[in-house]
């Protein structure tokens, strides 16, 4: 029997950030810093994205700056503001 934890998210409308990091890894983080962690591609951010936030993609954006994992509830970009942070294209 494979134990599986429940999703951290209580909310559709919360929003996930995809991208890489300095270091080129892949990171997912939740916009508060709920939850997040650090992947080897993008297809296993994109996974753990959409398990978390109830599989909602609509609420995912993948960022093109760099993004750090920061858990302490600050903006995870490293350059710019999510104002100013357009989604990458798919």
């Amino acid at each position: 029997m494979k134990l599986v934890e429940p999703p951290s998210c209580s909310s559709a409308s919360t929003i996930v950030f995809i991208g890489k990091n300095r270091r080129g890894n892949w990171v997912a983080q939740e916009q508060n810093g709920l939850y997040g962690g650090l992947f080897v591609n993008r297809a296993q951010a994109l996974k753990y994205a959409l398990f978390e936030n109830g599989h909602h993609l609509e609420t995912i954006v993948e960022l093109p700056c760099e993004i750090e994992l920061d858990m302490g509830g600050k903006f995870p970009f490293r350059d710019q503001s999510p104002v100013t942070a357009a989604p990458r294209a798919a």
